[in-house]
């Protein structure tokens, strides 16, 4: 039976800051690091000598594209437990440590082929486990450090480098890779070496901890059915048999019913747990089970969204524009700056907004802006106006700020301090999992609007070119996700599926066939009709996502929001920096949730 550690919670003036600015590093570190290979795919490829094109090489592209998010996925509710029994600042300085290591050993890879492949897929799983204590942690460190007033402002913060993170990593990923792709893996040690040092000396734990058991079955059951169930996702997206997709597979099958099957395990293992890895009875807070719900239906819009947008960037618009295949990864980085620019405006007022009126409004106004800017961009013509595109990111980015904040403020605020690293990561869990079956629900639905209609767009554009109806037929029957694929990675994809001596036949006007225009042309209707579709459903889980936002209730109560101005309007000056130095020893009671009543620091909380 778990028995509660009561450690004294020391807020003081300086230390909140401390944590803030050491869980940011930390998580826009992760975040850099999960999105910089979406830009730098084409280099470290070539790089290691190694088509990811060719005929039994996609697995290697989707697992280092992938496996950092499926690791992190399947470990941050373990891990969150872990520091609620052991201590959430040293879990977190470890993850610190553990990524940092991993970081160095990729950037000295010195393989090439399949065995460099394989190296990169594996040290990238060893940074998903020390990105999974940072993510798994972050949030409980912040949340122990900041009075309930403050939360929300300090967790949009954080949620802006989470966000910014992702976006950051495509710019850096496409000025570094060019020039050293290992690069891409050493530009996190620096900031690896700084935040593990700093994390050790200046962090401490002052929250409450629980003197536990491990639940090793309820740990071994999750694992298992998760990582079943988004291995099915990922090898969902490669082609089966005569099949453009892989959902067919009897492998795939296995994965997904198997996963499932061993997660409604985990339920019941949980339910009967004596010390459970997670308490699933925190789901009966309307507050805590409204949050991840919302958090899930976003995430699931969001996930597969920077993927579909880049590929737009890269296969259409760009090399419509003039630019080479070669430039563009870059430059989708570049122009998709106001997605970034949009989040970062938003994040921190919308969480400074929440502590005062509350997040419920916010966050859900958040959802539904996000949903109609995804409709804005499904009116939007394939060789678009960029500053309208420019204008509808922007517009994602802001309402998935207003959003992010309140809501993880308030699932960060409905939970017992004992259990803040567990539902920390529960919510990151969702998160996670949610992004990698959004990447596979938007390529699925892109890859059927393909499939439809690009065969015959083959045909008849190879044909008139000069390709013989043969070539052009052998060409057709190529897996549309292949398109797909090349253009992400910034290769003229004709070059990969039309044969060459098809290319040089007497009579072919090779020089159109691989010019910048002639492939993004030819793709442009097939591959917007799948685009529109995905932004329609994606749309329509964020307006989901709306519905579960106002169903968790008004959120914080006014109460502790009046009694927090009547104190601060009765302190002088002189007696804020008296009280910020009080020690824990006097109490009070503040209103951490609208059904819960939290004992903390009153002097200290109030001298904020």
């Amino acid at each position: 039976m778990s028995t509660e550690i009561v450690t004294p919670t020391v807020r003081s003036v300086h230390y909140k800051w401390i944590a803030l600015s050491n869980t940011t590093i930390g998580i826009l570190m992760a975040t850099i690091n999960g999105s910089i290979l979406l830009i730098a795919l084409p280099d470290i490829f070539r790089g290691i000598k190694l088509n990811p094109l060719a005929p039994g090489n996609t697995t290697y592209f989707l697992w280092i594209l992938m496996g950092f998010l499926l690791v992190t996925s399947v470990l941050v509710v373990s891990l969150g437990r872990v520091g609620d029994i052991f201590g959430r600042v040293k879990m977190y300085t470890l993850g610190f440590a553990i990524f940092t290591i991993f970081s160095i050993l990729l950037s000295v890879t010195w393989m090439t082929g399949t065995t460099a492949a394989l190296w990169i897929i594996i040290m990238r799983v060893g940074q998903g486990v020390g990105g999974a204590f940072l993510f798994a942690n972050s949030n409980a460190i912040i949340t122990d450090a900041f009075p309930a007033n403050e939360r929300g402002f300090a967790l949009g913060i954080n949620g802006v480098a989470a966000i910014g993170g992702s976006f950051l990593g495509l710019i850096l990923g496409g000025v570094l890779a060019p020039l050293e792709w290992r690069l891409v893996f050493l530009v996190s040690v620096p900031f690896g070496l700084f935040g593990t040092v700093w994390a050790r000396l200046k962090l401490r734990d002052n929250g409450r901890r629980l003197q536990a058991s491990i639940d090793w079955l309820g740990n071994f059951s999750f694992a298992v059915g998760l990582i079943a169930l988004l291995t099915g996702i990922v090898y969902g997206l490669e082609p089966y048999g005569g099949h453009t997709m892989g959902w067919s597979s009897p492998f795939v099958l296995a994965c997904l019913f198997g996963g499932l099957a061993v997660l409604v395990g985990f339920v019941f293992v949980e339910l009967h747990a004596t010390d459970p890895m997670f308490h699933l009875d925190l789901f009966k807070s309307r507050s805590f089970a409204m949050g991840n719900l919302a958090g899930l239906m976003l995430a699931m819009a969001r996930g597969g969204l920077q993927f579909i947008l880049i590929i737009w960037l890269q296969g259409i618009w760009l090399p419509l524009h003039g630019y080479s295949f070669s430039r563009t990864p870059l430059w989708a980085g570049i122009y998709m700056v106001p997605l970034t620019v949009g989040f970062f405006l938003s994040g921190p007022l919308s969480g400074r907004l929440a502590d005062r009126h509350g997040p419920r409004p916010f966050a859900t106004i958040g959802l539904i802006l996000t949903g109609l800017s995804l409709i804005g961009l499904t009116l939007l013509p394939m060789n678009f106006s960029y500053p309208i595109f420019a204008f509808l990111i922007l517009l994602v980015g802001f309402s998935m700020g207003m959003f992010a904040a309140p809501n993880t403020s308030a699932v960060m605020n409905s939970l017992p301090e004992h259990q803040r690293g567990a539902g920390s990561g529960m919510l990151n869990t969702f998160q996670n999992s949610a992004a990698v079956l959004s990447i596979g629900f938007f390529f699925t639905i892109i890859t059927i609007g393909l499939a439809s209609r690009l065969p015959q767009a083959l045909v008849k554009g190879l044909t008139a070119q000069g390709v013989s109806h043969a070539a052009a037929a052998a060409a057709s029957h190529v897996p549309p996700i292949g398109s797909l694929f090349s253009a992400f990675l910034g290769i003229n994809p004709l070059k990969e599926i039309v044969s060459a001596s098809a290319l040089s036949a007497h009579g072919v006007h090779t020089s159109v066939l691989l010019s910048r225009a002639f492939f993004p042309s030819l793709i442009s209707g097939p591959f917007g009709h799948g685009l529109r579709l995905a932004f329609v459903l994606a749309a329509a889980v964020c307006f989901i996502g709306a519905v579960f936002s106002w169903l968790r209730g008004a959120g914080q109560s006014q109460v502790f929001h009046t009694m927090s101005d009547n104190i601060e309007e009765g302190l002088s000056a002189a007696g804020e920096i008296a009280m910020s130095e009080v020690g824990a020893g006097s109490t009070g009671v503040f209103l951490d949730d609208e059904d819960e009543l939290t004992n903390a620091s009153a002097p200290t909380d109030a001298a904020r």
